[in-house]
């Protein structure tokens, strides 16, 4: 089993603000060096065009970091974990407004045709980050649609480069931040903010509105969120 910890940094009153690049450089050499995990990402707003959803500005700041075993996850979030950097009073001063939530999740990955990133130079990849708050009417019977169906339709994307799809667990931390409970995230992933584009105006995205609409039933709806995808540790 592969868990993944989100941790999301919003800062509603000031949407159009962004972290410093002192505190994009001290984030990133944090969560590289998180022990026992074997790979972490680093996530900051893009822009992307869809035919269905504009969910407004992304988060500020995201970070996705994964792990082999729930117990390492855990211990990076005890109380003399490694991640409780970034709760320290004044860690991250341009993201002084933001109020983050955080969540560990189950991570399930999906073969694409072609996993090879050809992000132009000095670029970043981009992946568009989903998540379902629900409740769903019965979560057994969401999961097993949406993994029989949307993953098959995804992989369909021209240019995808990568599908996450991540379920909701029970987990052990002493950080002093919120906890999310989101029922399901998604992470689907491109060579560029243009590439998501593209496959988000491709008759695919049809499909994917389509096999929306027989989803088991659910509340909460869904949320979508470009995001640059700074990888600083695995692959």
């Amino acid at each position: 089993m592969r868990f993944s910890w989100f941790a999301i940094f919003r800062d509603d009153a000031n949407p159009r603000v962004r972290i410093s690049d002192a505190d994009r450089a001290a984030v990133r050499a944090l969560v590289a060096a998180t022990p026992g995990a074997a790979r972490a990402t680093v996530y900051t707003p893009e822009t992307a065009k869809d035919h269905y959803v504009d969910d407004g500005p992304s988060p500020q700041l995201a970070l996705q970091i994964d792990f082999g075993e729930l117990i390492d996850l855990e211990a990076a979030l005890g109380p003399d974990g490694h991640l409780q950097a970034l709760a320290r009073p004044g860690a991250l001063p341009s993201l002084a407004g933001a109020s983050p939530v955080h969540q560990a999740m189950a991570r399930r990955g999906y073969d694409v045709p072609d996993p090879v990133f050809r992000t132009p130079a000095g670029g970043l990849a981009c992946s568009y980050l989903v998540h379902y708050p629900g409740p769903a009417a019965d979560t057994a019977a969401w999961l097993r649609h949406y993994v029989a169906h949307h993953p098959p339709i995804m992989r369909r994307f021209p240019g995808i480069r990568a599908i996450e799809i991540l379920s909701r667990i029970d987990w052990i931390d002493a950080l002093p931040w919120a906890r999310a409970d989101a029922m399901q995230r998604n992470r689907v992933v491109f060579d560029s903010p243009e590439a998501l584009t593209a496959a988000l105006q491709s008759p695919v995205r049809h499909e994917m509105r389509s096999d929306y609409h027989a989803f088991p039933p659910f509340e909460g709806g869904s949320f979508h969120f470009p995001m640059a995808t700074d990888v600083v540790k695995g692959g």
